[in-house]
């Protein structure tokens, strides 16, 4: 249904309005809130570059033109998709909004046009919700303001990444998600019926990949879909996430990797500062501060102040537990006054057959956690790159070096000392913006109770947590 001109104009964008005040211009958008007060009609009308408020002006008994307005503005609801005509004006001094985009303007409606209409709205979009519910009506709660500045930062941090190793001489590729084998020999992999009574996995991770890779192109990094068959519930796992994944030839040791690292992170917090603050502000987190020079304690230095501090006894253990992160990311920020904290040096035992022992540590590797705002976020570190050594990791996990004789090859052929490491974008984007669950902060989450709609009753943790 449409009422006003016949003679549509060129649609423009709702973040651009303020170089049009006086100017009769055609928007097109969602109603974000319809308001009724006495006899005139007000709207927030929302597009991609923002929101900004209407009026339908009460019309006199003799125009039946606006008469007709005003029916049409009384059937459009909230989230009702809508193509406006109006005039730009200046909002009366004493309702100017300082500081909000078009927070001086408001748009006088002179026609409106249904493009769809809406049926009966669970709720509010805005409403709390428990986390069931939301990822329940997903294609519907998306559209939140909480929910649009959630995936904005995510987009942002992605693109700083990018941005970041690009400019440090990294290319970007695109690592196979159907493989042969795990690449780290868990087990715990999706199975997939292949051609020729063959059977393929969903990747775990591109790490045998992006070390071919160094082989050709030195420094590399990629950004896809994992995948992992842990039958676990829990806040901060996901059965499919993106994988923040780099590599890099001609490094000294894992420090290499972690300075690059801490420049990463202090170019993702300097980037989100200057395009996501309105975001940041509307979640109610802050961005953090990254030294120069992120602390850092060796696993058994770690324990063993842990001990020393609390008189917990972890000092035996290959890994650290959750309260452990979260206890030294406190004490980061509080000795330190940084959010995060490198974890070097784990076990042998505990990192996969590709990680390099330390010779002057032996039993222990040349590898990394970054902890952030008390959970692991990365893991890195220096790879085996001699050809026989690398055989030897293999067997030393029980594995057979002939499954990987594809990736072996590389090594045959010469690969210089390298690095790297992987990181959840959901988790990080999670703990940037201080979220309570990792599947806030994920497009359409895959778990073990979910894929799209639920799979199984939702566990007790889901039914406490809430969205806000």
């Amino acid at each position: 249904m449409t009422t006003g001109t016949d003679t549509q104009k060129t649609r423009i964008l709702i973040g651009e309005l303020a170089s049009h005040t006086g100017e009769t211009v055609s928007i097109s958008g969602w109603v974000d809130v319809r308001r009724d007060q006495g006899k005139m009609v007000f709207f927030d009308f929302r597009d991609r570059t923002g929101i900004v408020q209407g009026v339908v002006l009460p019309a006199k008994e003799t125009d039946e033109e606006q008469t007709a307005l005003m029916a049409i503005a009384k059937e459009v609801k909230n989230e009702f998709v809508v193509r406006v005509e109006g005039i730009v004006n200046k909002r009366p001094e004493k309702n100017v909004q300082a500081g909000k985009l078009n927070g001086d303007i408001e748009l006088e409606i002179k026609g409106i046009e249904i493009l769809a209409a809406t049926e009966e709205l669970p709720f509010e979009t805005d409403a709390e919700l428990k986390l069931d519910t939301y990822l329940d009506y997903l294609p519907y709660t998306l559209r939140s303001k909480r929910s649009r500045a959630i995936f904005k930062v995510q987009s942002e941090i992605i693109k700083a990444y990018r941005a970041f190793l690009n400019n440090e001489g990294f290319t970007e590729f695109q690592a196979p998600k159907l493989i042969g084998d795990d690449a780290e020999g868990s087990g715990e992999v999706f199975e997939v019926p292949y051609f020729y009574d063959k059977t393929a996995h969903l990747a775990t991770s591109p790490q045998l990949y992006k070390q071919i890779m160094v082989g050709a192109l030195e420094r590399v990094f990629c950004t896809g879909i994992v995948f992992r068959a842990e039958k676990h519930s829990t806040s901060r796992h996901l059965n499919e996430y993106t994988s923040l994944d780099m590599e890099i030839g001609f490094i000294k040791d894992h420090t290499d990797l972690m300075s690059v690292e801490t420049e990463l992170m202090r170019y993702i917090a300097e980037h989100l500062k200057n395009t996501c603050s309105a975001e940041f502000t509307l979640l109610d987190s802050s961005i953090p501060e990254v030294p120069a020079k992120i602390p850092a304690l060796k696993l058994r230095e770690a324990q063993e102040l842990i001990f020393k501090e609390t008189g917990k006894d972890n000092r035996n253990e290959p890994d650290l537990e959750p309260e452990d992160e979260r206890w030294l990311c406190e004490w980061s920020k509080r000795e330190h006054g940084s959010d995060f904290i490198f974890v070097t040096h784990y076990p042998v035992s505990k990192r996969p057959m590709y990680t390099f022992e330390d010779p002057e540590d032996i039993g222990f590797t040349r590898s990394f956690d970054l902890l952030f705002r008390g959970v692991e976020i990365t893991t890195g570190g220096q790879r085996r790159h001699e050809y026989q050594n690398l055989i030897d990791g293999i067997k030393m996990k029980g594995l057979d070096p002939e499954k990987f004789s594809y990736y072996l090859q590389a090594f045959k052929y010469g690969i210089p000392p390298h690095g790297g490491w992987g990181m959840g974008l959901e988790r990080l984007t999670a703990k940037f913006l201080g979220l309570a669950n990792v599947k806030e902060a994920t497009l359409f989450p895959r778990d073990i109770n979910r894929i799209d709609t639920r799979l199984s009753e939702a566990t007790e943790s889901d039914e406490v947590d809430s969205v806000a």
